[in-house]
């Protein structure tokens, strides 16, 4: 991940707010990296593999999630939602010999979705496999509960990405509660007084909490009265609470921080916004987003990106720095109105701004600072619908769709395709490079690719 220049000078100023010694090789503890760009430094994952080649290890995993593996030095953490009919056991790792089962049909195969019947019981749980050899060193069971309400038919009951600071590790299943572990699998406090979301058209939930500091950052964006959560870590308690004026928004919070005062960024269909990170108060707001928004944020020398793609396109680049409704003002440093992304979140990486046409293999590169284009309107070879976030990392730029496809390009102002490699199933989770490992989560495994 591009190390800001802005993010280094004091302990707030990393985006999720981590001590500088834990941005390492081998920590991705969100799931858009330590920076929250998508970008791993010193990374130098495989650029080729299959569901046999390059497979360091591979488990399966019960239930179904799309939330996106964390890497803690040799710990790996996934989420799931287990039908409580089914086997909740976890399998050992296989020999990568072996490849997986083909994922099969994926359309409508998610009990309760929506326009289908209602959801029967889950286990909501978080799993902690070994780095090294893919064991596991520990399940534990959040809650047993009965979502009310179903989910889209690609989508589950366990879709937000845990988040870990190395001591804390902090898990969202949005309405059945948010939960803080120990690394060692010990409950240190939950929050299950937030009510319950009622998500736009039933599509479920899915916006991940970060890590600032002392505090967790939790969205609660949906049909009814949405807010800004500040948790304090240790304890859970409530810091501040700000609400918004929002529907339903599916985006993860991004901490940057100007002259000083750290900012909580925040996309929405309204607006998008910035919050003081130690107050809540809004600082900034820009209209000009499309409908029911997913992507976050990313940010860099003083200028933040936001973007959606959903009935419409808009990407905006914002310098930090406005105040009140910065349209129309020089804080505007420019904006797109075709071919901006709907699920997957833009990639910033030195000099270089990546993203997606709506939910595509289309893709656009331009310089941040202008806006003005490396390429556009690529079609990337053999991906079809995407949502997992691109990533980067050893100089090269990851591109992942539902098929389990990934196509790897060199991360520069010319577009040069190196390899095209796939898993075998259905992949919506954002991939995690570190260290020269490479963890993807599937729809049945998670995968740990390494020469």
């Amino acid at each position: 991940m591009i190390r800001n220049r802005w993010l280094f000078n004091l302990s707030l100023t990393c985006i999720y707010c981590l001590p500088a010694s834990s941005l390492q090789a081998d920590n991705w503890g969100h799931w858009r990296g330590p920076t929250g760009n998508g970008v791993a430094t010193n990374a130098t994952p495989p650029t080729e593999w299959s569901d046999t080649k390059n497979v360091k290890w591979r488990v399966e995993i019960p239930g179904k999630g799309s939330g996106s593996p964390v890497v803690w030095n040799d710990q790996v953490f996934v989420v799931t939602a287990v039908p409580m009919h089914a086997a909740a056991g976890v399998a050992q790792p296989t020999p990568a010999t072996q490849p997986p089962a083909a994922s099969g049909d994926r359309r409508g195969r998610q009990a309760g979705n929506a326009g289908g019947g209602a959801p029967g019981k889950f286990q909501f749980k978080i799993l902690c496999f070994a780095r090294e050899s893919g064991k596991l060193k520990w399940d534990q069971t959040a809650i047993e509960a009965i979502p009310h309400e179903g989910t889209h038919s690609t989508n589950g009951f366990a879709s937000a990405s845990p988040c870990t600071d190395g001591e804390h590790l902090i898990v969202s299943f949005g309405s059945r509660g948010l939960y803080c572990y120990s690394m060692e699998g010990t409950l240190k406090w939950k929050r299950n007084d937030f009510g319950q979301m009622i998500c736009r058209n039933g599509f479920g939930e899915g916006s991940s909490p970060t890590i600032a500091g002392d505090l967790v950052i939790f969205p609660w964006d949906h049909e009814g009265p949405s807010a800004l959560y500040a948790l304090n870590k240790t304890t859970g308690e409530t810091v501040w609470k700000t609400d918004r004026d929002e529907p339903t928004n599916w985006s993860t919070p991004l901490v940057v921080e100007h002259e000083g005062q750290p900012q909580v960024i925040m996309n929405g269909q309204n607006y998008a916004r910035a919050y003081d990170l130690k107050t809540g108060t809004e600082l900034w707001r820009c209209s000009g987003q499309t409908q029911r928004p997913c992507t976050s944020a990313v940010a860099d020398a003083g200028m933040v990106y936001v973007g959606s793609g959903h009935q419409g396109a808009f990407l905006g680049a914002f310098r930090l720095g406005g105040s009140g409704d910065i349209q129309g003002t020089e804080n505007v440093a420019w904006t797109k109105s075709r071919s901006t992304p709907d699920i997957a979140s833009p990639l910033l990486t030195a000099g270089r701004l990546y993203f997606l046409k709506e939910k595509t293999g289309i893709l656009t590169c331009v310089d941040p600072t202008t806006g003005e284009s490396h390429f556009s309107d690529a079609r990337l070879p053999r991906l079809g619908m995407i949502y997992a976030s691109p990533i980067a990392a050893g100089g090269f730029v990851f591109v992942t769709d539902r098929d389990g496809h990934t196509v790897v390009l060199k991360d520069a102002n010319k577009l040069e395709i190196v390899s095209t490699n796939s898993v075998g199933e259905t992949v919506d989770a954002t991939l995690a490079p570190v260290g020269s490992e490479l963890f993807i989560r599937g729809e049945k495994h998670l995968f740990c690719i390494a020469e």
